[in-house]
C-alpha cells in the first residue's frame, strides 16, 4: 500500500513509518523542510514538501495515498478537514492519533479512582474539547465511506525507531531532575497508563489492516504513579530514590501550563477493544525498567560519556 503519514519526521510517526516500511508498504511523509526532507529519504521515506496548513499539496498526497495516518498535532482541525473529503467514498483507512489526555482532569498530583475503556462517554476538560471533537469527526467519517480510526496512545516511553527517537514526558522529568532532585507535583500519587512505543507502532499497523471502520482504540499495557516514575528517574541518576513534591505553580512554571493535564492529572485507561478486536499482545519492556535499565539509563550515560 501507498501510505501517507503525517509527522513522520516525529516520534509516534517516524516509529510507524518506519514499521510500515518492514511491512513493505510505500511510504509517503510530509516535510516541512530539505532537512526534513533528507531525514526522510535517508530512511526509504518518499517526502512531499508543506506544512500541514499547506492544504494543496495535503489533499493530492491524500488522494494519491492507499491510506493516511495522521501523527501531527492533534489538537489541528485543519489536518482532518483537508484530508478526509478527499477519502470520502473510497473505503480508504483513515487513522487519526489523539491521546489518553483527554480523560485528564486538575488532580494536583493527587489519586482518582477513575479508569476509561474505548465505550466509557469522556466530558474532556477545556484544553482538550477540540481533540475530543476532532477525534468525533474522525469517527463519524465512517458514514462517509472512510474506513476511519482514532487511536489514544498514553503514556508513550522508550527508543522511538524513526527520525526522532525521544520522547516526551519521561526525557522532560530527567531534564528537571539532572538540577539534584527528581520531582513529582504534588504527592505525586497520581497515575498514568503507559504503554512502550514499539507496541504503539503494532497497533497501527494492525489498525491499518484490521479495524472497522469508525473504529477507537486506546493503547496501554501498564499503569504507574508519577511519585514511583519519579523515584526510578532518582535511582537512575544516582540519587537514592528520593524525591520531592512540587506544587503545581512552580511545575507549571517549568514545564508549562499543559503541567496540570499531563504530569498532575490522572490518566486511567484500558485497551479492551485494541486486544479484543485486533488481537494486539503488547510485550514492550516496561516503564520503570527502561528508566533504570533501558533507554533513559543508556541516554544518561551517552550524556555523561
Amino acid at each position: 500500500m501507498k501510505i501517507l503519514v503525517t509527522g513522520a519526521t516525529g516520534y509516534i510517526g517516524g516509529s510507524v513509518a518506519t514499521r510500515l516500511l518492514e511491512a513493505g508498504h510505500h511510504v509517503v511523509g510530509l516535510a516541512r523542510s530539505e532537512p526534513a526532507a533528507a531525514s526522510l529519504r535517508q530512511r526509504g521515506i518518499e517526502p512531499v514538501a508543506g506544512t500541514l496548513n499547506d492544504y494543496g499539496p495535503l489533499q493530492r498526497a491524500a488522494r494519491a495515498a492507499d491510506a493516511v495516518i495522521n501523527a501531527a498535532q492533534a489538537d489541528n482541525p485543519f489536518v482532518v478537514l483537508a484530508i478526509l473529503p478527499q477519502l470520502s467514498g473510497t473505503g480508504k483507512v483513515f487513522i487519526q492519533t489523539s491521546g489518553s489526555s483527554v480523560v485528564s482532569t486538575y488532580d494536583n498530583g493527587e489519586y482518582v479512582d477513575r479508569v476509561f475503556h474505548e465505550d466509557t462517554p469522556v466530558t474532556p476538560m477545556p484544553e482538550k474539547a477540540t481533540r475530543v471533537a476532532i477525534d468525533e469527526q474522525v469517527l463519524r467519517a465512517a458514514l462517509d465511506g472512510v474506513r476511519s480510526v482514532v487511536i489514544r496512545p498514553t503514556l508513550i516511553y522508550g527508543r522511538g525507531i524513526g527520525v526522532d527517537s525521544s520522547s516526551v514526558q519521561i526525557p522532560r522529568l530527567i531534564e528537571q531532575a539532572l538540577g539534584g532532585v527528581a520531582r513529582h507535583v504534588g504527592r505525586g500519587l497520581n497515575v498514568w497508563s503507559n504503554v512502550h512505543i514499539s507496541d504503539v507502532a503494532d497497533l497501527y499497523l494492525l489498525a491499518l489492516e484490521h479495524a472497522p471502520a469508525g473504529s477507537l482504540f486506546y493503547a496501554e499495557n501498564s499503569e504507574a504513579s508519577m511519585k514511583t516514575a519519579a523515584e526510578a528517574i532518582s535511582r537512575m541518576l544516582g540519587l537514592g530514590g528520593r524525591t520531592e513534591d512540587w506544587p503545581i505553580e512552580e511545575a507549571a512554571a517549568v514545564l508549562g501550563p499543559g503541567a496540570h493535564l499531563t504530569f498532575g492529572s490522572n490518566s486511567r485507561v484500558r485497551a479492551l477493544k485494541a486486544r479484543k478486536v485486533l488481537g494486539w499482545d503488547p510485550k514492550g519492556p516496561s516503564l520503570l525498567h527502561e528508566i533504570e535499565h533501558g533507554t533513559y539509563k543508556d541516554q544518561h550515560r551517552r550524556r555523561d560519556a
